[in-house]
């Protein structure tokens, strides 16, 4: 089909319809082309589509800089055929759709530039092929791209490229400051050599280094391998900054950090708090709260505690002031419903999902609080992923 495409939606393809008025995704386009597609797939009520030809570009269309982006090929980015300050403009639209729809709230902001822009990934997680050989997975497709470079991956983060991992499944890359750490999930039947990267296999340390340290706003922090850490080498301190400014914590305030990973929040806020507040950090993943005891260890006012968080719990808490951040899934309405009535001084809420903050949001707002700020930032460049900060105020 030839097809004019509309506005950018979520999941990073553009809105068109056929000649039979069913909706039709179409990624590797952008709004207000005129495109040659190929239908990839289709539900009961809408098509998905790569455009395969581009008739009339956009002003905004660039030559994507990886040889693996486009139909077809590796699903890892979204956006490498759009300019810089086009995709940003994307990202406003579908923050600002979100949150209306979704929150019956309306941002005026912008999504904020970070860079780089490209080899800013300093994870990836390489699947691998029944002959060894790492690659990335086709958008939407279990099938693999054996590619031999990825334009935003840093460069120790390309390590497992060209080696066997015969006998595993992926080989997750980690690497920050020059320090690099592979994390095998398998029984690979022997090892390739991979230079100065460590290797962790089945969370089992093979060979050191075991993890990295990070600096961040003047404190260390010590990521094992396999552990989440935000991929963006900027991201730590950029939603640390945002979460700093907008809490204004002081000393002798008590601080309820939910999914609190490796302790990236709670070991910044115990520093500002100070020994005279409190700091209690909830994370469900046993090996993430190992590393957040270890960052935390000279503030004996900081406690880590390896739980699921639970309403029921968060209910019988009177903190001060609260940081959410929690996975792509969300908060949820019974949590959500159970902060909103703790009613702290302040709210910090980091998520990476602008449909589930909105979902969660409208419960904060039905309950009278209020946004005192909402900042987004270009976390993913390439992508459609966005990362939102916001701080609440009780009524």
């Amino acid at each position: 089909m030839i097809l004019t495409v509309g506005a950018v939606a979520a999941g990073g393809a553009c809105v068109a319809r056929d000649p039979e008025g069913r909706v039709v995704f179409v990624r590797h386009a952008l709004p207000g082309e005129t495109v040659r597609v190929v239908v990839t797939s289709s539900g009961s009520t809408f098509l998905r589509a790569d455009a395969v030809e581009v008739l009339s570009a956009s002003p905004d269309r660039v030559t994507p800089v990886c040889p693996f982006a486009g139909p077809g090929r590796c699903g890892g980015c979204d956006w490498q055929h759009a300019s810089a300050s086009a995709q940003l403009a994307f990202k406003t639209s579908l923050v600002q759709e979100q949150l209306s729809r979704v929150g019956a709230f309306w941002w005026d902001g912008t999504v904020e530039a970070v860079e780089p822009l490209l080899g800013w990934r300093t994870r990836v997680q390489w699947a691998v092929s029944p002959s060894g050989v790492p690659g990335l997975h086709r958008h939407r497709s279990r099938d693999l791209e054996l590619v031999s470079s990825c334009a935003i991956a840093a460069p120790g983060v390309r390590v497992p490229l060209g080696r066997d991992w015969s006998g595993s499944r992926t080989v997750e890359a980690f690497s920050v400051a020059g320090q690099t750490v592979l994390s095998v999930d398998g029984r690979p039947r022997s090892l390739p050599s991979t230079g100065p990267a460590g290797v962790v296999v089945d969370g089992r340390p093979v060979r050191a280094p075991h993890g990295v340290r990070v600096p961040v706003l003047g404190r260390s922090f010590e990521i094992s391998g396999g552990r989440f850490w935000q991929v963006h080498p900027q991201a730590a301190v950029v939603l640390a900054s945002a979460v700093l400014s907008g809490l204004s914590p002081v000393a002798g305030e008590s601080v309820l950090d939910l999914y609190s990973g490796v302790g990236l929040f709670a070991s910044l806020l115990g520093q500002a708090v100070g020994p005279t507040g409190s700091v209690v950090a909830v994370e469900g993943d046993a090996r993430a709260c190992a590393d957040a005891a270890r960052n935390t260890a000279d503030q004996p006012w900081v406690s880590v505690r390896t739980s699921r968080v639970e309403a029921g719990w968060v209910a019988g808490q009177r903190p001060d002031l609260v940081v959410l951040d929690p996975p792509r899934a969300g908060v949820g309405l019974e949590l959500s419903a159970t902060l909103a009535g703790r009613r702290p001084r302040a709210l910090a809420y980091v998520s990476c999902d602008p449909a589930t903050f909105a979902r969660d949001l409208r419960v904060f707002l039905d309950a009278s609080w209020a946004v005192d700020s909402l900042r987004a930032f270009d976390l993913y460049p390439q992508t459609e992923h966005v990362e939102l900060v916001s701080v609440l105020t009780p009524p």
